[in-house]
């Protein structure tokens, strides 16, 4: 029996590790980025990516300029195949309003009647940085009712020490937990820390996409919050998130990379290039070791 013992650990520890490994091919990948030149970027078609997501402000529609831009972006997504992620946030004309449950519902069945394929929302974004969780647990149900048949996450939630008390808040304000919540764990990218995703994934059940993570080249938001960037360190946090992040729970069903490429920051107003850099893609057009990175993830070549 002792003899077989070590054969025993040694089939075992492969067992583990072929386990591991197809966690990690079950992940989904995807892109989040505001611009829509990416899609018509052959390196971008190269990483075969199905997944993207955009971020609008939930009154797009009313606003002329922004729905040309987001027809646009709608329109790359669709042409190049992708499944489109659409994550609601603040008004610009009216920053510090927040929406009725019936606007936020009229927002969805509008931008579905324009865009049929779109069928995937996040209700609000980094919800719990300024957002009461039974002002957003009422405008998810209502935009649950809007669409039975769409896919529509809790909120996209920051990994900041609140996460988990605000998901436990928002699931007794709604009376029932999301199927999915969206997180940005860039604390936790950047820091090679897993504590933030520990937290929500502890906190409630439900599936959990990384909406918003990746390394961060340079940012210039006044956060309170300090860690390391850079190319180089861009790309260690990028595999840190397949590597350690995503692995922490079957839960864990996509991540969404932020973002595509650093150019001029959005005419949409959309877009925060000006104070936050964590593009695949620099300023020179040329690619950056977290691109690198996630082609050797994906197995794919350079375009």
């Amino acid at each position: 029996m002792r003899r077989l013992l070590p054969v025993f650990l040694l089939i075992s520890a492969l067992l583990a590790l072929a386990g591991a490994s197809s966690a990690q091919a079950k992940v989904a990948v995807g892109i989040a980025d505001n611009k829509s030149d990416m899609f018509t970027d052959p390196r971008f078609a190269a990483l075969k990516v199905k997944y993207v997501r955009v971020m609008v402000p939930y009154d797009v529609l009313n606003d002329a300029r922004l729905t040309v831009w987001l027809d646009g972006w709608m329109a790359g997504a669709k042409a190049a195949g992708e499944k489109p992620l659409l994550t609601f946030d603040r008004s610009r004309k009216r920053p510090s309003y927040n929406p009725s449950a019936a606007q936020m519902a009229k927002s969805l069945k509008g931008l579905r009647q324009r865009y049929p394929f779109l069928k995937e929302f996040a209700t609000w974004n980094e919800a719990n940085i300024n957002k009461q969780p039974k002002t957003v647990a009422r405008w998810w149900l209502a935009l649950r009712k809007a669409c039975p048949t769409c896919t529509v996450l809790g909120a996209d939630l920051l990994d900041r020490g609140n996460v988990g008390s605000w998901a436990k808040r928002f699931v007794k304000a709604a009376k029932r937990t999301p199927k999915v919540w969206g997180l940005h764990n860039y604390d936790d990218a950047n820091l090679l820390r897993t504590s933030g995703t520990r937290k929500l994934l502890g906190a409630v059940t439900g599936a959990v996409w990384f909406t918003e993570t990746g390394g961060v080249v340079s940012r210039h938001n006044n956060s309170k919050v300090k860690f390391p960037t850079g190319p180089a360190h861009a790309a260690k946090a990028t595999k840190f998130v397949f590597s350690t992040l995503a692995q922490l729970s079957p839960r864990v069903q996509r991540v969404y990379i932020y973002h595509w490429n650093t150019g001029v920051a959005s005419s949409t107003g959309v877009g925060d290039e000006r104070t936050w850099d964590s593009g695949l893609i620099g300023p020179d057009d040329k690619p950056r070791p977290s691109l690198t990175v996630l082609q050797g993830l994906l197995k794919t070549k350079a375009g």
